[in-house]
């Protein structure tokens, strides 16, 4: 009995499901690694579509690229990569919504021109934001995406980097408002 117990598998990383994916294509192993992020992908959907149908059908709509784009492509950091598949699903969504038309004439949907605005706004900011996380120091540049990309506290941070804790809390602060700034600037 008590070896059944050191012999029983452990679940397995991410990294090494994907890979699995990649060779076996196998949907439930693709489904054991997105179910966890479904939550995350709805709300990311309904803060750019502002509908709660659209967004439940654009996270089945999600799912369905990944079938095909985790084939090919080499994720490293599964939870923001998804991200970025899912703001641009939504971005597609409203650009497709902004010219969809109907016999000539613009077909009402449930986003409004100022919503698709605003959007579009929060996208060229997103991409400035991370033009200017690239100018960051090394240091700077790695607390940051484990402080709020990755959602690590500091003490992982001094774990995973090796720096010390008052430089990692001095790290992330000073990289705030370098980035801060940067963005600033970059309005201007």
């Amino acid at each position: 009995m008590f070896f059944k117990r050191l012999t029983k598998a452990q679940p397995k990383s991410e990294a090494e499901l994907l890979a699995q994916y990649k060779a076996t294509e196998s949907l439930e192993i693709l489904g054991n690694i997105y179910e966890p992020y479904m939550d995350l992908v709805f709300a990311i959907c309904y803060k750019y579509l502002r509908n709660e149908e659209e967004s439940k059908d654009a996270v089945m709509q999600i799912f369905e690229h990944l079938i095909e784009k985790l084939k090919t492509q080499n994720v490293e950091n599964f939870r923001n990569w998804l991200h970025s598949v899912t703001r641009n699903h939504c971005l597609m969504i409203l650009r497709s919504a902004k010219s969809k038309k109907f016999e000539g004439e613009i077909v009402e949907l449930s986003t409004d021109e100022h919503l698709i605005y605003d959007v579009f706004e929060i996208d060229k900011n997103l991409t400035k934001l991370d033009d200017c996380l690239e100018k960051l120091s090394d240091e700077q540049k790695a607390s940051i995406k484990l402080f709020y990309y990755q959602e690590k506290c500091y003490q992982e941070i001094v774990e995973l980097t090796g720096y010390e804790l008052n430089k990692v809390k001095s790290y992330i602060q000073n990289g705030k408002r370098n980035l801060k700034n940067c963005v600033e600037n970059n309005n201007e």
